[in-house]
Parts: structure tokens; sequence; C-alpha cells
């Protein structure tokens, strides 16, 4: 291919082989931007346009992708279908599983390039399906054209796919056709080094018409014959490549213009290209399909890590409802203590009407009170004079008036003794009064407590003890019942109900 680098001016740029050999910038002229290391060993699978777009520049054409991979056509005159790595590797190995295209005149290459013009290539002539060629180029050096060799296949090159492998290193060049050692470049054989590549390369894959009309004498001849577009399209197919980058570093930099492999720098650290090509690498699988690649003792210590994290939230869960009960219980025997703090204060409140009497009885106030602190339906009476401290006073009477008749009533026989109280839940039995005579009114303007005016409590009706006096007289049940008026029916008020 180098072989194009001797014609003219005008003729180089119309031949497309310069889609393939070319550089942007050279260092042996001038001081070029660093190269990007690949970095790793890495295989391309050509079944899609990410693999390309990810990792490889379209440099012209178009590209396309089938069964067989992806696909260089060549349908006519100016087609050139190429690629161009992002990435470079600075000595390695490269590996292209692929068919070559058919067709008198159409060349079907891979090529590794450096920014200096360092080569290394394999050629098919689409008039040739027996022979792969094999051929080097160093610093772009075209003085001969005495390095291409060519050299049997098994079987045909355009039926059938094959591996063609490139091993480079700082000492040899070799070529393999699936697996087998076809040929090999020392270092000293390729003018004592001058022209061995030795610096940073590019891989290259594409196809292109040697045969067009528009080339000179000299590359149709080399190309086979001339092309005839009309019985195409022509097309090479790419399965695959594995490329092999034996130094390691992100990036690598010529440190002067000598283009010795000795002058590369390789710049360390973790190359960027090839974080992007690994992640665009890597099929997005299922989470089922990852659990699946994962080895049998990874698997087990999942099953063994989820049998763990099902115990604890189980446990988890059981806490949680010991803990919901056990506050639930809390809040049980708390209200229950409420309700029973309210019992027992129910039960005071009871225990202190009890103490007091039903209806307000007070034991207190009956000892200074007496029948008064009943309502009126007390028992035995025991006067407040006769307990010392208890009470008020008896009321003295006044020294200009005797009294000769203080009747008691616990002496009298009609009321009712201590011994036989009435009960305050059942209505005293009357019986109907006895008939008596009038009595003259002996009350006097002090209430009746005017010396011998008889019994100081009847208001005025006092006289013989022997004649039954009101409250004593029974009342039959005609007889309205007293309403406590001061004058009263009876005694002046004194009814005991």
């Amino acid at each position: 291919m180098q072989l194009l680098s001797i014609l003219g001016a005008s003729a180089l740029l119309l031949a497309p082989v310069f889609a393939q050999t070319f550089t942007n910038c050279n260092p042996l002229n001038t001081t070029c931007p660093e190269d990007p290391a690949l970095g790793i060993n890495h295989t391309f699978v050509f079944n899609t346009s990410t693999t390309v777009t990810d990792s490889f520049n379209i440099t012209a054409g178009a590209i396309t992708y089938g069964a067989n991979g992806a696909e260089f056509t060549v349908a006519k005159k100016g087609d050139s279908p190429t690629i161009e790595s992002q990435f470079y590797i600075f000595f390695g190995s490269v590996s292209v599983i692929m068919k070559a295209a058919t067709g008198q005149g159409i060349i079907s290459s891979i090529v590794l390039e450096s920014d200096d013009l360092d080569e290394v290539d394999w050629e098919f002539m689409g008039g040739n399906s027996t022979h792969a060629e094999t051929n080097y180029f160093g610093k772009g050096n075209t003085t001969s054209f005495d390095r291409a060799f060519y050299y049997p296949v098994s079987s045909n090159v355009q039926e059938n796919f094959h591996n063609y492998t490139t091993l480079w290193t700082s000492e040899q060049l070799q070529w393999f056709i699936d697996g087998e050692l076809v040929r090999t470049l020392p270092y000293a054989a390729a003018n004592n080094g001058n022209n061995y590549p030795q610096t940073p390369m590019t891989v290259r894959m594409g196809i292109w018409a040697g045969g067009d009309p528009g080339n000179s004498n000299g590359t149709i001849e080399w190309a086979g014959g001339l092309t005839d577009y009309s019985k195409g399209p022509y097309t090479m197919y790419v399965q695959s490549a594995t490329v092999n980058d034996f130094s390691t570093g992100k990036a690598y930099e010529y440190s002067d213009h000598s283009g010795s492999w000795q002058s590369i720098k390789i710049i360390t650290g973790n190359s960027t290209v090839a974080q992007t090509i690994a992640a665009a690498a890597v099929p997005h699988l299922s989470l089922a399909q990852k659990f699946q690649a994962l080895p049998s003792s990874t698997k087990l210590a999942i099953y063994g890590g989820g049998g763990a994290a099902g115990a604890l939230l189980l446990f988890a869960i059981i806490f949680s409802c010991i803990r919901q009960r056990r506050k639930g219980r809390q809040e049980r025997d708390a209200y229950n203590a409420k309700v029973e703090a309210e019992r027992e204060q129910a039960y005071r409140d009871q225990m202190e009407l009890r103490e007091k009497g039903l209806g307000g009885w007070d034991n207190n106030e009956y000892a200074t009170q007496g029948d008064d602190a009943l309502g009126g339906w007390g028992g035995s009476y025991v006067p407040t004079a006769q307990k010392p401290g208890n009470g008020p006073p008896v009321p003295k009477l006044p020294g200009s008036v005797t009294v000769n008749e203080v009747p008691s009533r616990t002496n009298s026989p009609a009321i009712p003794r201590a011994a036989d109280p009435v009960s305050r839940m059942q209505s005293p039995q009357l019986a109907s009064p006895t008939p008596q005579s009038p009595r003259n009114w002996n009350g006097g303007n002090q209430g009746g407590l005017i010396q011998n005016a008889g019994n100081a409590y009847s208001g005025g009706y006092g006289g013989s003890t022997n004649i039954l006096r009101s409250p004593s007289f029974p009342l039959s049940p005609q007889v309205p019942p007293q309403r406590g008026y001061p004058g009263g029916y009876n005694n002046g008020g004194y009814a005991r109900f």
C-alpha cells in the first residue's frame, strides 16, 4: 500500500488508500498531542454499531451490520468505508477474524499505522482468493518495494472466515494465519532497525478499489486489474478484533523527533479509553442472568445472607409485636389503675357518707346538736349542757321569771324513746286524737314564760299535766300533714314531722 506514496501529489489525493494511510500530526517534524492508550486486552465484536461508535472512528464511507458482522462495501466509484481505533497500542498483538471481498481490483486490508507513518499490513486482492499479502513500512520510507510477501491460505479467503494475527514487539514482527506462523521480521532485518515499525499505532480496517480507472497503471496492476463496479457490490466482512496492548498506562508521548521506541514516554494512570470500552463491551444482563453467572460458592453465600436477612427481619417483626404488646399491657395496667383509684375514691366517698349517716347524718354533729342533727328523727338526746365543752351553753331564764313545770321530752310517755327509735324510712303510726274540753288562754306577752302560766312550751295552752298535748296527740290519717307552721296546729309548731 505504501507503494502509492511514490505517486504524484494529484494521484495521492485521488487514491482511496489514503483513507487508511495518513497522519494528522507527524511527531518527526513537530510536537504532537499525546496518544491515548488502550492499556488492556480486549475483544471487539462487530455485531452492532455501538462497538464501532464507542471504540472507533469512521474515517470514510459507511458501515452496516448483519449476520456476518460489520460490512464494508464498495458499490460505486469512490466508496472506501474505513474505521480507525480511538486508541493506540505500544507493542502488542492484533487478531482479526474476517472474510475478504471479491471483485477484481478490490483491496480488503488490516493496517496498523502510527503518527510518524510506521506501518504493518494485511492485504487481500479481490482477484486472488487463495493468498494473503503481508507488508511493512518504517517512517513512510517507500524507496523500495521488495517488502511485500504473499502466503497461501488453507481455504478460499473470500468464502471463509480466517484469523489473521500480527504479533509485534520491540525485537520482531510476526504474522499468523489461523494460528500458524507464516512470517517473521527481526528488528535488525528492517534496515538495521531504521525501517522497523516501533512507535504507538492505531488499528484500521477498510476496503477500497485499487483497480479504479482513475488510479495509476502501477496501482491498477498491483491491485490485479481494473474494477468493474457493475458486477458489485463488493463486501468485506469483519466479525471481531482482539487487540492486546503490551504497555499499561493512560497515554503515549513522543519525547523527541527521533521516532525510536526508546523515545516513547508512557504516561502512567488509568486509561479512560479502556474504561469506556470496557463499560460498553459488558452485556446488560438481567438480575436472573447475573445470578446464574455467579460461582456456586457465591450463590451459597447469597442464600446464607438472604436467610440471615430473613431471620433478622422475622426477629424484628417479633420484637416489634412483643414491644407493642408490652406497651398495650402497660397502657391497660395504667387504665386499670386509674379505674381502681376512681373506685377507691368512690368507696371512700360512700364511707364518708355512711359515717355521716343516710340523708346527711353526721355523728359529730349529732353529738353536739342532738335530734336536730337528724332532721327531727333522732333517738335519745343528751342535752348539750350535760356535755361540757360540746356546743354553746344552755340559755338561762330571766331572774324575774320562774317556771313551775318544764316537761322532759325524753320522759313523756307519748314520745318515742331511744330504746325504740322511729325509722326514717317508715311513716309514723298515728291515731285519732282524744276529744277534750277547750282550755282558757293563759299566755302572756313573754311567749308563755310567765309565772304560773302552766307549761312553758304549750304556747299558752298549758295547765294540767294530765291532759295530753301536741305533739303527743295521736292524729288520724285524715288530719292534714303538718308543715312546720310556727304557730302550728298543736303546741306552737313543735310537731316532730
